[in-house]
């Protein structure tokens, strides 16, 4: 199916719930509880709709970070920016593959591209989701110790040679945590149709483990660090700051912080959510019912379309919450409006 966040390995032949004709809901087994039909095309065109808006989105704004970062801030490489260009470059990476994503939702999750583009596909999706997120959290402890080191004049900020080394790091994590998808990830025939998932040897246990470590390491201690490194960002702000222009800056750190780790749990928590959900019904914990079903085929797409979403944000949130940066963007755009103007205006000229 075309789910990059919650793929399963299929080996029977039923994708949705039947019924008897009696009138009771009977089910598959287990290794088909994540794939998802919906006969009803409205939602799957929605969503295939909202991932090429969160596409082009994520292309403009990223593109504008890096272009603003590499160009025209590039004699300022803090620590922060360096992470700020590698979170660009994740996101890059991971909005380009929702055109894919879009067309195998259109298609009722039906992947038209083979066996080879299905690896690549779901592999670069899953390490830069994992690169985007190890990233983020990165950031917030650089955020607090900068403003720590900066306040108590003890600490020297990290050299540019031992941060590129921490990035080298998280990516190499990144590829490592991808392993399991780019080893068991395959083109694989469920009721006729060719569906790009997950197919592992012992089927729905490892599938569930998989998905566990998922949870744990993108979201779970993730979202602990964040919480933890920016808390203690504001607290440090409010014991240092007394005055009222200092009180300001306070309030400002305040809410980007309560923007940054807002937009991290919201966007993320719903996906992660129905994702254990269907770990615990691979374990046999709980029973998989009507309920799973209903949720898991109209609103788990949602969920995966908010995860997306992330990406788009990202830029907005981390360099256009940044005065410095918004400056650098004003002066970018109203370099290029001009010029824009001057090409139209030269146009609208030639023509008869």
């Amino acid at each position: 199916m075309g789910d990059p966040f919650n793929n399963s390995s299929s080996s029977s032949s039923s994708r949705v719930f039947n019924r008897t004709s009696q009138g009771h809901v009977t089910f598959g087994n287990l290794e088909d509880i994540d794939v998802t039909a919906d006969r009803s095309p409205v939602l799957r065109i929605m969503i295939s709709v909202v991932y090429i808006l969160v596409c082009a989105i994520g292309l403009v704004g990223n593109s504008l970070v890096l272009f603003i970062m590499r160009v025209k801030h590039s004699k300022q490489s803090t620590t922060i920016n360096v992470f700020i260009i590698n979170l660009a470059v994740t996101d890059l990476q991971f909005v380009l593959t929702l055109p894919f994503w879009a067309v195998d939702t259109a298609l009722d999750f039906s992947w038209p591209f083979g066996d080879a583009m299905c690896k690549i596909i779901l592999s670069v999706t899953v390490m830069n989701m994992y690169a985007s997120v190890f990233f983020l959290t990165a950031m917030s402890i650089t955020r607090y110790c900068s403003v720590a080191s900066a306040a108590k004049n003890s600490v020297r900020a990290p050299a540019s040679c031992s941060v590129k080394w921490v990035c080298a790091f998280l990516w190499v994590v990144a590829t490592v945590a991808t392993a399991p998808t780019s080893i068991f990830s395959t083109v694989t025939n469920v009721a006729g149709e060719k569906l790009c998932l997950l197919k592992f040897p012992a089927g729905q246990y490892w599938l569930a483990f998989y998905h566990l470590q998922k949870i744990l390491v993108a979201f779970i201690l993730p979202m602990l660090i964040l919480s933890v490194f920016y808390l203690l960002l504001l607290r440090f702000v409010r014991k240092r700051n007394f005055n009222n222009i200092h009180s300001k800056h306070r309030i400002h750190v305040t809410k980007s912080i309560t923007v940054v780790v807002l937009s991290f749990f919201l966007c993320w928590m719903p996906n992660h959510a129905i994702t254990f959900w269907g770990v615990l019904v691979k374990l046999n914990v709980i029973h998989w019912d009507e309920a799973y079903y209903i949720v898991h085929t109209y609103v788990f797409p949602v969920t995966v379309c908010l995860a997306h979403t992330n990406s788009c944000l990202n830029p907005f949130i981390y360099c256009l919450t940044r005065r410095a940066l918004r400056m650098k963007l004003k002066n970018c755009l109203s370099n290029i409006a001009p010029w824009l103007l001057k090409k139209s205006f030269q146009k609208s000229r030639r023509r008869p």
